[in-house]
């Protein structure tokens, strides 16, 4: 815990297609985390072109980007397990440093930090 009573943890962005977001909510599931947020109709651009972020016709075939915050006793195999998953599909992986004021609502302690 740091002087301002903020506990220090790893978040981890993916953006992928909506119909692979469910391998990556499985995952985070099994892998213990408390909770996770999705957002539906993600748009950018990155090496496939333009991503709008409507939705054409079904709820599978924009991109959705899952956040989640956890503990660093959970970082490896939550990361180990995305990287599976992302290297048969598109999609990125963002993790960095993160500053939570309720660390018990991300499974963890007090004095973690």
């Amino acid at each position: 815990m740091n002087e301002l009573g903020l506990t220090r943890m790893v978040k981890v962005e993916v953006v992928t297609r909506a119909e692979d977001a469910d391998a990556v909510r499985t995952l985070l599931h099994a892998s213990g985390v408390s909770g996770w947020t999705s957002l539906s109709g993600v748009s950018g651009f990155g090496h496939h072109g333009t991503h709008e972020g409507r939705l054409l016709f079904n709820d599978r075939a924009g991109l959705v980007m899952v956040i989640v915050v956890l503990p660093y006793d959970r970082t490896e195999a939550v990361v180990t397990g995305l990287r599976d998953i992302l290297a048969h599909r598109p999609g990125v992986m963002f993790v960095s440093e993160a500053w939570v004021s309720r660390p018990d609502y991300f499974g963890a302690e007090q004095s973690a930090g």
